[in-house]
């Protein structure tokens, strides 16, 4: 026992004269505090609850360059889920004379009401919770306060609890208990996330440690943290009980019947001595066409003193590195937290293997090449697009992707009914189907929305659309994939004679026009009828039993003959109408019929049919509804949505519509609206086409502004969604912009897009495309098998997450986080849009 504690002694000792080292925290100017390696953000990014990622706000630790804690706040579970209650912050109060920021944390639905102040202390934030009240008495025991700490990075590393030594856990491990139900804190708008299987019980899990002295990661000084507190336990959780999304919990419960300062922790992060952030090096993990620009953008610590020059190495057929050019290092600024510099290389126009060499620093290797860019979208559409085709069975040489899910089909959404995905079924079913009725032939066709397994009809609407346009600008010809709709089977890497994009517009089409067939319109979703399935992570297939609902057996009962059961997991199709989905439908089924004609004959004219009948329909309704601002106006939809219908049935009146909305839209915002009206050109007069060219010459003026916005060169988004999106869409618009204008906007600025996609970007320089050919994709997205920490290959990231007040982010050592780690149909076929077109204008 003396040896024991005598080396926590030693330990204690060393972890003291590492914080001993660092500066003290200071209050920046940005309201939070800092000091090297060090940033303790309090309530810059406030929760929201429900729908929204809840692992990006409360308080947030990043050390050493990396957010490794977050969630800091007045919880009322030991490990906090998505859908749990969250707390509402209407004040923040930051007193630099004191070095402390006060927030209200406020539960609405228990009138209970906190004070956290966070103040600077030395090398660390003394963090206290005040109470006005004290706790209500149905939160005692609940309500306490937590911090999260991200399992990737502390996996694998030690810890103490008051001299006790363990070591966190790579994969979750520890005890639980279950309790009644009626002790559980209600959830988010009273939605359950768990299926207790009718016990009446739910998970709670138990500490893995408590005490009043934390010491996180001894054995790692960039992730150290000490926690003490002289007033309550100290208990240590595993997140990943409940969630595999759930991060390490620090947690002490406020007391009971008490008022004023109830709490006080003293949380230290080591801050290691002289620590500078390493150079993140951007360059395309793919390569570069031997003539096109080659710049490496180069993120810095702004205590980092930038080199002069940076050399290029090629790497010989012998495996010897020999220098072949040596630039100047070109400064472009301060963007954020960084400082930015700039490499040119584009002299380095030989074939060949390369990697940049910065100071001490070296990239992996990349090609120089003219065949770099031929394989960027095959991983996308060869195996991303058809493992997220819905209502099939996917199979990939020896492995299964997922099974023929949701055989039942779909159910009827009662009235009066709020979806956890931000959908509701209003006061009727707009259909002929009861509540909860079996709504027969919807399981067909259809894509996965993203990295869950429901059909979101306006972003199929708009994948049916994205598919279209790439057949008919390109004709892709590309056959890698078995598709039978008969037997509902795919086998990739296969070829069955028919073009892989024609399949795709087929499947999406025979689910859109299967729910305008048999509920006489478009449903909202297709959707989970409950959360505990809705975060499901494992084979589509096993999401339902395949059987219908039968209200008439008891709770997980099966009929005698094995046709329906008692288990509440059945999809349901939210059908309230939306007559302006109506109208983006019938705009589809226009374009789709012309691309499946000589194809699939049958559901080409059907697809005509449903165009025809929901575009009268739609405009009618349109036109009875009150003047609203917004996408759609009276009995017109949006200006795309004219254009589309104009192209498909050359009336006149689509045609002028789409001008008077156009030319005024172009006028506010040239470059969310230029897209559109390029796509117009090969189906106007000339005329058109000249007075298009001074929004053109804006458009340069945009990308130009660009350069100097940010050191990329690309629209960065700074929203809970990264914009990877957008960047995307900046580069599809050069592309067409450079098809029609090449006196005005050149080529080589879509390079900017592909970049940025391959790997120059901030905080890391992976490829956020899982594509062929990049050297260092990303190695985890948000995909149905995140709970693998792996990848669907073609799978494109949204991108780089912004934290207020100044970080960056995407993590690759953990998934969870969809704003920045998850792909969507919608993107990815926006993606191949984008590559089509890119590779149209390269060759």
């Amino acid at each position: 026992m003396k040896r024991i504690s005598i080396f926590f002694l030693l330990v204690l000792l060393q972890a003291t004269w590492n914080f001993g080292r660092s500066q003290d925290l200071i209050l920046n100017d940005l309201e939070y505090f800092e000091t090297q390696g060090v940033n303790v953000v309090v309530y810059n990014n406030l929760f929201t609850g429900g729908f929204n990622d809840e692992k990006t706000a409360g308080i947030e630790l990043i050390h050493h360059g990396v957010r490794t804690a977050q969630g800091g706040a007045i919880r009322l579970s030991n490990t906090p889920e998505q859908w749990d209650l969250v707390p509402v912050i209407p004040t923040r109060k930051v007193d630099r004379a004191s070095k402390s920021i006060e927030s209200v944390l406020r539960y609405e639905d228990y009138d209970f009401e906190s004070r956290v102040v966070v103040t600077a202390k030395g090398k660390g934030v003394e963090i206290s919770v005040y109470l006005d009240k004290p706790v209500p008495a149905i939160l005692e025991g609940s309500a306490g306060f937590n911090l999260e700490f991200l399992p990737s990075q502390y996996w694998g590393k030690t810890y103490l609890m008051d001299g006790r030594y363990n070591r966190f856990s790579r994969y979750v491990a520890g005890n639980s208990i279950t309790r009644p139900n009626n002790e559980k804190i209600k959830q988010y708008k009273g939605y359950i996330t768990s299926d207790d299987r009718g016990t009446g019980r739910f998970i709670d899990p138990l500490p893995l440690e408590t005490g009043h002295t934390l010491l996180l990661a001894p054995d790692d000084p960039e992730r150290l943290v000490k926690i003490t507190s002289p007033d309550a336990d100290i208990m240590l959780f595993d997140g990943r009980m409940l969630a595999q999304n759930g991060w390490f919990v620090v947690r002490s419960l406020l007391p009971s019947g008490k008022t004023g300062k109830v709490l006080t922790w003293m949380v230290e992060p080591n801050a290691v001595d002289g620590w500078v952030k390493e150079p993140n090096i951007g360059f395309s993990q793919v390569g570069y066409l031997p003539l096109q620009p080659k710049v490496s953008v180069i993120e810095l610590d702004k205590k980092d003193k930038p080199f002069i020059k940076a050399s290029i190495y090629k790497i010989g057929d012998d495996g010897n590195a020999t220098e072949v050019f040596s630039g100047n290092i070109v400064p472009w600024g301060d963007y954020y937290k960084y400082h930015y510099v700039k490499f040119d290389f584009t002299l380095v126009n030989t074939p060949g293997i390369y990697y940049i060499k910065y100071g001490d620093f070296k990239t992996n290797n990349f090609l120089i090449e003219n065949n770099v860019y031929d394989w960027i979208t095959d991983a996308t559409s060869d195996i991303w697009i058809p493992i997220h085709m819905n209502h099939m069975f996917v199979n990939e040489a020896y492995r299964v992707w997922h099974g023929e899910p949701f055989k039942e089909s779909y159910l009827q959404a009662p009235p009066n009914t709020d979806h956890f995905d931000l959908h509701r079924q209003g006061p009727t079913t707009d259909t002929r189907f009861k509540a909860l009725e079996t709504i027969p032939g919807l399981n067909v066709g259809g894509f996965f929305d993203a990295g869950d397994f429901d059909i979101e009809t306006g972003s199929n609407i708009g994948v049916v659309q994205n598919l279209v346009q790439t057949w008919e600008y390109f004709k892709p010809l590309r056959d890698q994939t078995f598709v039978d709709e008969k037997q509902r089977y795919v086998d990739l890497h296969r070829p069955d004679g028919t073009p892989d994009v024609l399949q795709f517009i087929e499947h999406g089409t025979l689910n859109l026009v299967a729910q305008a067939e048999i509920i006489g319109h478009m449903a909202q979703t297709l959707s989970n009828s409950v959360l505990d399935n809705y975060h499901h992570l494992g084979d589509a297939a096993s999401i339902t039993d395949g059987l219908p609902y039968n209200p008439n057996l008891g709770p997980y009962e099966m009929a005698p003959d094995g046709r329906s059961s008692g288990v509440k997991d059945d999809m349901w199709a939210f059908t309230s109408r939306n007559p302006g989905l109506d109208l983006r439908a019938a705009t589809m089924f226009a374009a789709a019929s012309r691309a499946l004609k000589g194809y699939n004959d049958d559901l080409s004219e059907r697809a005509l049919q449903q165009s025809k009948r929901l575009l009268k329909e739609s405009t009618e309704l349109l036109a009875n509804q009150p003047q609203r601002s917004g996408r759609f106006d009276r009995g017109s939809a949006d200006m795309g949505t004219n254009l589309q219908l104009y192209i498909t049935t050359g009336e006149q009146q689509y045609l002028d519509k789409f001008q008077e909305l156009l030319w005024p839209a172009l006028e506010r915002n040239v470059s969310f609206v230029i897209l559109t009206a390029l796509h117009a050109i090969p189906h106007m007069e000339e005329s058109y086409k000249e007075k298009l060219r001074p929004y053109v010459v804006k458009y340069k003026e945009y990308i130009e502004g660009l350069e100097k916005d940010n050191p990329y060169g690309v629209p960065i988004g700074l929203g809970n969604w990264a914009g990877g999106g957008a960047v995307v869409s900046f580069g599809t618009t050069i592309c067409f912009a450079n098809k029609y204008f090449p006196e005005i906007i050149d080529a080589s600025h879509a390079f900017k897009t592909t970049n940025w996609l391959f790997g120059c970007h901030p905080y890391h320089n992976y490829s956020l495309v899982a594509t062929v050919g990049a050297a260092r994709p990303k190695e985890v997205f948000y995909g149905n098998n995140r709970a693998d920490f792996s990848f669907i290959p073609g799978n494109v990231a949204p991108g780089i997450l912004f934290r207020k007040p100044d970080h960056f982010e995407n993590y690759d050592d953990w998934p969870f986080l969809w704003g920045q780690n998850e792909g969507t149909i919608g993107g990815n076929t926006g993606y191949l849009i984008f590559g089509s077109a890119f590779k149209n204008i390269v060759k």
